[in-house]
Parts: structure tokens; C-alpha cells; sequence
């Protein structure tokens, strides 16, 4: 059941849905909710526009807020969980993931990340990108998307 939320900082309507909450600014919501991990910063983990969904890169972080530091298969398992979850809430799923971006701190672990992606992910595969990058407080994965929805 949906309940609104009195106007916040200029958005046009809020809505609840008891489980998290979408904030409609314009034509595009900010995608929050039970299970998505909390920002670490001034970004929104993910945002809808008509019936795009873009995802905000995610790190091996669990909805609790606990870091994962572990192998680069650990660290895919819990971005890609993470990615599903924020889809869900979002309105869609895996199966409509058009483009991903893939970034790991050594592109030498590109073979394990993949073995991991293709538990989440079936032919025809999305759109990717996979690249080597220097990434923040020691991870060594950061994955971000785009999907669309019905």
C-alpha cells in the first residue's frame, strides 16, 4: 500500500511503499528501498527515468552496510546480488539489463569476475565494458547498469 509523504527538498510527490521509499523529481525517481545498500555519498543507488532504469556503480558492500573484502568472486557475488536487488525494486530484473559497466582493480581477474557473471547473467548478455581502474577504500570490483522496465 502506498502512502504519501509530505514534499521534500522540491521533489513533486513522495510516495512509501512500507518497504522503502521512491522519490519522484520530475520524470525521474530515486530507486531506494529494503536490501539496496545506503549511499556513501551524494549519488542515488539507482534512478528511473520513463522506462529506463540506470544503476550508480556498486561495491561489494552488503544491505547492512558491511564491506565484503574478499577474492574478486566473493566481491562479484555481492555487487551482482546487490544490482538484482535494486533491479527488483526498481520494476525490473536481470533479464532486462542492457549495458553493464565492469570495473576491477586488477583486469587480470576478468576470467573469475566472468565466471560469477554468468550465474546472473544468459545469452544474449548485455552490452559491456570491462576495464582496470584504481578503485576506493581497497575494492576490487565495481560493477554499474542499465536496464529498462515495463
Amino acid at each position: 500500500m502506498w502512502q504519501f509523504v509530505p514534499r521534500v527538498r522540491g521533489a513533486e510527490v513522495i510516495y512509501s511503499d512500507g518497504k522503502g521509499v521512491i522519490v519522484v523529481v520530475g520524470g525521474m525517481r530515486v530507486v531506494e528501498g529494503e536490501g539496496v545498500p545506503l549511499p556513501r555519498g551524494p549519488y542515488s543507488p539507482a534512478v528511473t527515468w520513463d522506462k529506463l532504469v540506470f544503476v550508480s556503480g556498486l561495491l561489494a558492500i552488503n544491505p547492512d552496510g558491511r564491506e565484503v573484502a574478499g577474492d574478486v568472486r566473493e566481491e562479484a557475488m555481492v555487487v551482482l546480488r546487490n544490482l538484482k536487488r535494486i533491479l527488483e525494486e526498481a520494476g525490473s530484473g536481470m533479464e532486462r539489463v542492457l549495458s553493464v559497466g565492469v570495473y576491477l582493480a586488477d583486469i587480470g581477474d576478468l576470467p573469475a569476475f566472468n565466471e560469477v557473471y554468468e550465474e546472473f547473467f544468459r545469452p544474449p548478455y548485455p552490452a559491456r565494458t570491462a576495464i582496470g581502474v584504481s578503485l576506493l577504500g581497497g575494492f576490487r570490483v565495481e560493477l554499474s547498469a542499465v536496464a529498462y522496465r515495463e
